[in-house]
């Protein structure tokens, strides 16, 4: 068995930026997954990316994003919007300028024993053991892709895949497509299908086509100010003032559209269905699927993708399924509750990035509230 203080399982953005200052606090670290993993398998390639320059990985404000741009003599503004692979040559910099190793293993089964010296043990998907002091959970949104059972219900069985799981297009050449969401990545996939295979391609959705008009996320800049001065002044707001933000946020990101998504979608061969839903679908021979909209109409793909986002479920991470754990660790829908350090309420075990909006804000959904988590709990576990 091996020993660790602490144990970052995950190494996305906000596993990295974690680790990095972990490091720089001298804290013993041990870092599991595949860098940028999700980012690398589950998006696709030629996506461009809705953030800043500005947003970056660094605590410090040292190893920035734009640090990277000078040092590869790029113009920032030749770079906007970034383009995934540049942004993921900016984290492969990053780990390396921070010097943060990654073990490319994952974790199984997590056991917490209250009262050992290293209280929680990690099997390895190589049968091993990892013993570790703290632990904290960066794994993103792996496990998070939603499906609403109604809609699956709608369609046939293995006739669908969400986004994450559909990110090579070159299959769907010379075939037709239906998209069912109707916000960034939904648009965002059919543009790319556009260009990639030329498909037939219908986006369907609930409301009316979102204004194709830039974000500002400008303001979101004092918030993550506000949260490494005081941390847990969001889960602190009334529910009205916690509405407020998130309509803010909701109203930047999920109310536009970047405009450079529109050009892209363009051609008698991409079709928009606004205010539409689906009332059941068919399989007939051949494996064509027909699906029957709500205005009477109906339409026939070869292919469904799911652009309906992600849901926190911890239920869903098999590794923390543990009788030693479970009963110990509070959920509220579907999120672990965290104290103003991030941590759960098992002693020692952390989550941040996506896992932590219900406490923390919306903002730590995105890239942005990489530096100020990273912050925090860092801060925590060295004292």
């Amino acid at each position: 068995m091996e020993y660790t203080q602490l144990l970052i399982i995950g190494a996305g953005p906000y596993g990295l930026s974690t680790a990095a200052y972990a490091r720089r606090l001298g804290l013993d670290c041990r870092t599991l997954g595949e860098p940028m993993g999700f980012w690398k398998n589950r998006m696709p390639g030629g996506m461009l990316l809705r953030s800043p320059i500005d947003w970056h990985l660094d605590p410090l404000a040292e190893l920035t994003f734009e640090r990277y741009l000078a040092g590869q003599a790029v113009a920032p503004e030749s770079v906007a919007p970034i383009p995934i692979g540049l942004y993921l040559d900016y984290c492969r910099w990053f780990q390396e300028e921070s010097g943060v190793a990654v073990q490319r293993n994952y974790v199984q089964n997590l056991e917490w024993r209250r009262d050992a010296a290293y209280p929680f043990q990690a099997t390895l998907d190589d049968g091993s053991v990892l013993a570790a002091g703290k632990v904290l959970v960066a794994t993103g949104l792996t496990n998070y892709g939603n499906v609403p059972e109604d809609l699956a219900a709608l369609l046939p069985a293995n006739g669908f895949a969400h986004t994450c799981d559909y990110t090579d297009f070159s299959q769907l050449r010379g075939k037709r497509c239906l998209i069912i969401g109707g916000r960034q990545s939904a648009f965002e996939w059919a543009a790319l299908i556009n260009e990639a295979a030329g498909a037939e391609i219908h986006l369907i959705y609930r409301h009316e086509t979102p204004r194709f008009t830039e974000s500002d996320w400008s303001w979101i800049d004092p918030l993550m100010e506000r949260t490494r001065e005081t941390p847990g002044w969001f889960r602190r707001l009334t529910p009205e003032a916690q509405a407020d933000i998130y309509q803010r946020l909701w109203g930047e990101g999920r109310l536009k559209l970047e405009p450079w998504l529109y050009p892209r979608i363009q051609g008698d061969h991409v079709h928009l269905w606004p205010s539409t839903r689906i009332t059941g679908s068919a399989r007939p021979a051949g494996g064509v699927i027909s699906v029957a909209l709500d205005n009477g109409r109906s339409v026939e793909v070869d292919q469904v993708i799911l652009a309906t986002g992600y849901r926190v479920d911890l239920s869903r991470e098999p590794y923390l399924q543990d009788a030693s754990l479970r009963p110990h660790l509070a959920v509220q829908e579907g999120f672990p509750a965290l104290d103003d350090t991030f941590q759960s309420t098992i002693p020692g075990l952390y989550f941040t990035g996506q896992t932590a909006t219900r406490d923390f804000g919306p903002f730590f959904g995105f890239g942005i509230g990489c530096p100020a988590a990273a912050w925090i709990i860092g801060n925590a576990l060295a004292t």
